[in-house]
């Protein structure tokens, strides 16, 4: 038997140490966790994604009693960049969240399985890592790529 281990490097951040674009996105996955509807689970969600065009899209988690016929925030913005914009690569997705409190998480939250799968697809569409940033109230932590949020990632292509 051999013992093997997969670990993920990030960095941690002040919102004032990102880039301008950074910053941006930051602003807007937080700006859409206020178009999160959310009456279950009461955690609002919000996601924005850089596209290689410049555009930004965005998606806020929608719940529905029929669980689980909502999505998240993640999802939210990643198919309706697709389904606008086929063919261009992403290039950054910041997601932030506020608690069941109305109030910024303390600690960034990562994207669930689903969305983290769904996110991958588009970065290896893309050919090239997507940068994800993950927004907690004071720190930020900064991913290489989406493939770091999932290592022993299903691919079939």
């Amino acid at each position: 038997m051999k013992h093997r281990s997969v670990t993920i490097d990030f960095q941690e951040l002040a919102y004032d140490e990102l880039e301008a674009f950074e910053r941006d996105l930051v602003d807007k996955a937080r700006q859409y966790t206020h178009n999160a509807y959310s009456p279950y689970s009461r955690f609002k969600v919000g996601a924005a994604i850089l596209l290689d065009n410049g555009e930004v899209v965005c998606g806020a988690n929608q719940e529905n009693t029929a669980f689980p016929s909502g999505t998240c925030a993640e999802r939210s913005a990643c198919f309706s960049a697709g389904a606008r914009f086929p063919g261009i690569k992403f290039r950054a997705i910041a997601i932030a969240a506020r608690g069941t409190d109305d109030l910024p998480v303390d600690d960034p939250c990562a994207p669930c399985g689903a969305c983290r799968q769904a996110l991958l697809e588009y970065e290896k569409l893309a050919g090239e890592p997507v940068e994800v940033l993950l927004v907690g109230r004071d720190i930020i932590y900064r991913l290489p790529s989406v493939q770091s949020l999932l290592p022993l990632a299903f691919i079939t292509f």
